[in-house]
């Protein structure tokens, strides 16, 4: 399947990993763990073939099927649902038998003639190529992910985010590629859908590759964990599911410490004895082999691990506002014949603290986008209050300029700081050094959103929208998050599937779509969440 042989991997000029080698066969499903920054992203595009190692080779045999973190791949004009049958080369055949579906209705009875042939033609085709029930297996993976049948008739310029990577990994699924190679494929997921995510992945014959922080896809799914050493630059291979990983890192943890103690213990008693030995002539040769030894003792341990950095994150004092900063009235959006919501009335207070809710492409992204000024709602007005400052976390980074690097998206959100001041942001989030000369381009799904989470924190933003703030981040990350949503005194709209996200949050009102029912929160509403 995907065999990899003495990989060095970097990310400009820092190293990820060196002399990594590893095997995926039919049948192992391998969990691709670490903090974020390890190089999880971008080990995943090499095995995927859209990047090349510093060095080392990686060989491939069957077809692979690779879901990155960003979506936005493809045609957008193009339907969501012959995006996914493109997967099997069905989407071209499928257009035909429509196109000719119409023509063959044509009073015309020569263009009715030709539509029939064309039709047969086409329906032939479909046969050969596994038939209508290709089709209908590509329409029951899409339903199981939640993409609802009006959205497989729309465009994918039309899609959300959300949406747009639900198509991408039903197409993934469709594809019957014999490896999977899945860069967090529960983001977006409703609790159905990820169930469902969790048996697929289970019962699928040949290999598997996942990058994910849902530790119940883990636990169901993996027989293999690749675990990402950022502090070593190595990668540990354990032949073992995800419990037993746990446990056994641990243990291999403390064995480090252990040698490592007893070794200091033995490298210091000749060291301290050789110190002696030194001021005598006689004895000098025999002092160095004992330094030399007690190097060579060192060098020779696996090294402790040491603790995983996190990023500081906090959200920012937030500017003086007026009573109520944001106010929105009779918004309505559609796309073409869609109708996404209608007659939304929303007033933002100073300090609020609302969550959205509603099913996936219920609309709760496309609010928040109308909300920061990013789309025009077909009717209705948003409308500033006095000091209004906003600050918008989108869930797909659009709000990074994947065009520069690291430091001048952070001046670009935040013109009146020094290279100082930004560098010094910056390093709290992790990116030291040379990282603030990264294109952002090339940023991991984790490193983006500590970007973004950045550039919020400079902004001085009084009412903050997050949509999915704690996708793509590691366990402890994620916490820094929730506490800086529990510590922000500004107002916060916010969509999320996390539940810890609106536990942290404790919201006052929430917003359901698409229906714009505005209700004061109960805890009944937090089952929602999940599902939403």
């Amino acid at each position: 399947m995907i065999t990899a042989q003495q990989l060095e991997v970097r990310a400009g000029a820092r190293l990820l990993m060196e002399g990594v080698s590893f095997r995926v066969a039919a049948g192992d499903k391998v969990g691709l763990v670490g903090r974020n920054g390890a190089g999880k992203t971008t080990l995943t595009k090499i095995l995927a073939g859209d990047a090349l190692p510093a060095s080392g080779k990686v060989l491939t045999t069957g077809s692979v099927g690779y879901l990155p973190q960003d979506p936005r791949t493809g045609d957008p004009e193009v339907i969501a649902r012959e995006r996914i049958l493109s997967a099997r080369g069905l989407d071209d055949v499928v257009r035909r038998l429509r196109e000719a579906e119409v023509d063959m209705a044509s009073p015309d009875p020569v263009v009715s003639e030709r539509a029939m042939k064309r039709y047969a033609r086409a329906d032939n085709e479909l046969h050969a190529s596994g038939g209508y029930a290709a089709e209908s297996e590509a329409a029951q993976i899409a339903h199981s992910l939640g993409i609802e049948d009006r959205i497989l008739a729309q465009p994918l310029k039309t899609l959300s985010g959300g949406q747009r990577r639900r198509v991408e990994l039903a197409r993934i699924l469709f594809s019957g590629a014999e490896t999977l190679l899945l860069d967090e494929p529960t983001n977006h997921l409703d609790a159905d859908s990820i169930v469902w995510l969790r048996e697929f992945l289970r019962n699928h014959k040949g290999g598997l590759i996942v990058i994910s922080h849902d530790t119940g896809l883990l636990e169901a799914c993996v027989t293999k964990v690749l675990h990402l050493d950022a502090n070593r630059a190595e990668v540990d291979v354990y032949n073992m599911g995800w419990s037993a990983y746990l446990t056994q890192r641990e243990t291999d943890e403390r064995r480090r410490k252990r040698e490592r103690a007893n070794a200091e213990r033995k490298a210091t008693t000749l060291m301290d004895q050789a110190n002696k030995m030194r001021a005598k002539a006689t004895k000098a040769q025999a002092a160095q082999s004992m330094i030399k030894r007690a190097e060579k003792m060192m060098a020779g341990l696996e090294q402790e691990r040491r603790a995983d950095k996190v990023a500081r994150i906090a959200f920012p004092a937030p500017a003086p506002c007026g009573k109520t900063p944001l106010t929105a009235a009779e918004l309505s959006k559609s796309y073409g014949s869609l109708e996404v919501f209608t007659d939304v009335d929303l007033a933002i207070d100073k300090g609020s603290r609302v969550v959205i809710l509603g099913l996936n492409g219920a609309g709760k992204t496309t609010m928040l986008r109308i909300l920061a000024g990013v789309d025009r709602p077909d009717t209705g007005s948003v409308v500033p209050g006095h000091g209004l400052k906003i600050g918008y976390y989108a869930q797909e980074h659009e709000t990074l300029d994947t065009g520069r690097t690291v430091l001048e998206n952070m001046q670009g959100s935040a013109p009146q700081l020094t290279d100082t001041e930004a560098r010094s942001v910056l390093g709290s989030f992790l990116f030291s050094g040379d990282d603030a000369h990264k294109s952002a381009a090339v940023l991991s799904g984790g490193e983006k959103t500590r970007l973004a989470l950045a550039c919020l924190v400079v902004s001085s933003a009084n009412v903050l929208l997050l949509d999915e703030p704690t996708n793509n981040l590691d366990p402890a990350s994620r916490e820094e998050v929730l506490e800086a949503i529990r510590s922000y005194a500004g107002a916060i709209i916010l969509v999320t599937h996390d539940e810890g996200a609106v536990q942290a949050l404790e919201p006052d009102r929430v917003l359901i779509l698409p229906d714009g029912v505005e209700d004061l929160w109960n805890d009944e509403y937090a089952d929602l969440v999940a599902l939403a």
